[in-house]
């Protein structure tokens, strides 16, 4: 359970560590949004939603739409539907669905009811209807709340239960649920995050039974132990815990709450199974609920406070695989605390950052991604007509990690493909809508992969180019003309 964010002065000034890097680049979006900007999701036709945190809204969803040269920065925000006036909720669980539709489940502070109100409502959004539909519970849950959820590697998507053991699958075209029981999980999902492996099992970090981790099979639908974390990672008051990601190399890297003055880490080698200790967070930094997030370049960032709470500021890092770096924080570093942030890859390389605030940020990460971790397409129509839908072959299409976390309260995993169509005369760039990958799997090396792509009503005609972008990781581009 989180406590809702309370405005006002900074109350502490920044913290002055060594070796701040410098190279990385905040650039706030030209169009400020007009309201209190929280959970973000990527669509597959390269938009990105937005929703209003509280106040004085929290029925409102927005969309920020790039500009015609493909700039968020640059890009326009504009209302869209919202949910129906019962359903407001604050931290969901929420994905974006293999048919291209955006779901949020659950919700804790549902409406701004100040006593958490861990409701069970849900609704599923289509992007091309510009409709909100509700989805009613799984049968038997009086609660969903501030829970974890995520796509398996075959595009089902789990839900868990906060408040319980409880967990389920969904089904998008009949809007039903198909109850999990029986699984093995030796303690409640209140709090915990999950991550996809590159086997397709999922992990998580034990909030309760300390140090301990689990993986779920979902061949097997048990949670067997993936062994102790070394050092304990969750805040023993709360329960809170920090955010996990999955690197390039392989390793989980999972950052943890307030423990004994000390903000520990860990390490999760996929190939080995095995944990091992990470650096601390100087200065009694931690993170009890808070944004993490791959760069195209490998490393991690994340954003930290003291303890769980209103506690200001905020202070940013790196993790490159050996050296954590302090790096330099948005303008409103000094009015955050770690729990107000959310990270989101966007298709340019960069990540989006929200903080409860009308000052949403564009995060450019220092260097570039290696070669070898890109999308390669390996045949695709060479003619294509506005508003129909092809198919496009390749590799790593679904990318080398979930991308950005957060936890319990909030997911918007990005390993599914775009298709970006650039002009070759006037260099404007369209998205073309995906949906229906092969598969979510991740680090899948020269498996072969598919998606569908429709090609937008809006895209210019004529000669251009065609990419495959998956975390911001664009593949080499291929000639296409646009009819």
């Amino acid at each position: 359970m989180k406590r809702l964010r309370k405005f006002g002065s900074a109350g502490l000034a920044l913290l002055a560590l060594a070796s701040i890097a410098s190279a990385q680049k905040w650039t706030p979006l030209k169009h400020p949004a007009t309201f209190q900007a929280g959970a973000l999701a990527l669509l597959t036709d390269g938009t990105v939603l937005i929703h209003e945190e509280q106040d004085p809204n929290p029925q409102n969803w927005f969309k920020l739409t790039p500009d015609k040269t493909g700039s968020y920065i640059n890009g326009t925000i504009k209302p869209i539907a919202s949910t129906s006036s019962a359903y407001g909720p604050l931290f969901f669980g929420s994905v974006v669905l293999p048919d291209g539709r955006y779901i949020v489940e659950g919700g804790e502070y549902n409406n701004g009811c100040a006593n958490g109100c861990w409701t069970n409502l849900g609704a599923i959004y289509d992007p091309v209807k510009n409709k909100w539909t509700p989805v009613n519970p799984p049968t038997g849950w009086g609660s969903i709340g501030d829970a974890q959820a995520i796509l398996l590697d075959n595009g089902t998507y789990m839900q868990a239960n906060c408040c319980d053991t409880q967990q389920a699958y969904f089904n998008p075209k009949t809007l039903s649920w198909t109850n999990i029981t029986n699984t093995g999980k030796v303690d409640r999902f209140d709090e915990e995050g999950w991550n996809l492996l590159p086997n397709g099992d999922i992990l998580t970090v034990d909030a309760i039974d300390a140090p301990n981790s689990e993986v779920y099979n979902p061949t097997t639908k048990k949670w067997t132990s993936a062994g102790s974390t070394i050092v304990r990672l969750e805040d023993p008051g709360t329960q809170e815990i920090g955010p996990a990601v999955l690197r390039p190399d392989g390793t989980v890297y999972a950052t943890g709450a307030n423990t004994a003055g000390a903000g520990h880490t860990a390490i999760y080698n996929t190939k080995t199974k095995k944990w091992a200790k990470g650096p601390d967070f100087p200065n009694k930094l931690d993170i009890a609920d808070g944004p993490a997030a791959l760069e195209i370049n490998g490393n991690v960032v994340m954003m930290t406070s003291v303890g769980f709470g209103n506690n200001f500021p905020s202070v940013f890092f790196e993790w490159n695989g050996k050296k954590l770096t302090q790096i330099p924080g948005p303008p409103n570093a000094a009015n955050d605390a770690s729990f107000y942030g959310h990270f989101l890859e966007l298709p340019t390389g960069q990540l989006l950052f929200s903080d409860y605030s009308n000052d949403i940020e564009v995060f450019t990460p220092k260097g570039t991604y290696n070669k070898a971790w890109a999308p390669a397409i390996a045949s695709a129509p060479s003619l294509v007509t506005r508003g129909k839908t092809y198919v496009i072959n390749g590799t790593q299409f679904s990318g080398l990690s979930g991308g950005a976390a957060y936890g319990d309260d909030f997911q918007d995993a990005t390993n599914y493909a775009l298709v970006r169509i650039t002009n070759n005369a006037t260099k404007h760039v369209f998205y073309a809508r995906t949906t229906n990958p092969s598969t979510y799997a991740v680090q899948t090396g020269t498996l072969p992969e598919s998606t569908h792509f429709t090609v937008s009503t809006k895209t210019e005609t004529g000669a251009s180019s065609l990419v495959v972008v998956t975390n911001g990781i664009p593949s080499a581009a291929v000639s296409v003309t646009v009819n």
